[in-house]
């Protein structure tokens, strides 16, 4: 049992209003969560270059191949706790975490320690930007409207990386994000009136990555 079985609606902190309806929930992918959010890949990467330093470094002093493997390996104890702490985290984070559209608003329960549940209602939504990726996962960043501002510490990482100024709450790592990204754009739409969303397609730092699309609800 947890915390999270006492919700009269999984993912909500109350029942649904009336008139108002439950369009889609979802959980973050915890290994593209891994990946984008708590960057596995990057401290595997650093720690895989650590090792070849430590291994060469002992090679030019004179030291034979297998001591100079040795050496190398020294390091992987470090690198193989830090990258399974990363991974935990990961999926501590996706099994804690649901994200929730209804016909009104966006609602992120998310939470390890200090379980939260933040509403954003369709009326402070300015914008909303899908950036796809190559596994067909994707992150939904969502721009409010000023002066409505969510602390960046608050949401982490359930927020658009580097946003700090203007933080962006963002549903991460969501399967299926265009299937999503549309429903939410329908959404936006018949809350804001006929203009719809605008889909502009800009380059994503990912080399396969889908394009970006603008929601925009005005």
């Amino acid at each position: 049992m947890s915390e999270h079985d006492f919700e009269p609606v999984r993912g909500l902190p109350g029942e649904l209003p009336a008139g108002e309806r439950l369009l889609w929930q979802g959980a973050p992918g915890w290994w593209p969560l891994a990946q984008r959010a708590f960057h596995v890949r990057s401290v595997s990467a650093y720690f895989g270059v650590l090792m070849a330093w430590r291994g060469i470094a002992t090679a030019l002093e004179g030291a034979t191949f297998v001591a100079s493997v040795q050496s190398a390996l020294h390091v992987a104890p470090i690198a193989i706790a830090a990258v399974t702490l990363l991974c935990g985290l990961a999926i501590l984070t996706a099994r804690t975490s649901v994200y929730t559209i209804t016909t009104k608003r966006i609602v992120l329960r998310f939470g390890v320690a200090l379980p939260k549940a933040i509403n954003i209602p369709f009326t402070i939504i300015e914008n909303a930007a899908l950036k796809g990726f190559s596994d067909k996962t994707g992150d939904i960043a969502l721009t409010l409207t000023q002066p409505n501002k969510i602390a960046y510490f608050l949401l982490w990482p359930h927020a658009r990386p580097w946003k700090l100024a203007r933080p962006e709450p963002t549903m991460r790592a969501v399967v299926n994000a265009s299937v999503v990204a549309a429903r939410l754009a329908d959404a936006l739409k018949a809350a804001h009136g006929e203009r719809g969303a605008i889909i502009a397609p800009v380059q994503t730092s990912e080399p396969a990555a889908a394009p970006e699309a603008v929601l925009s609800p005005a």
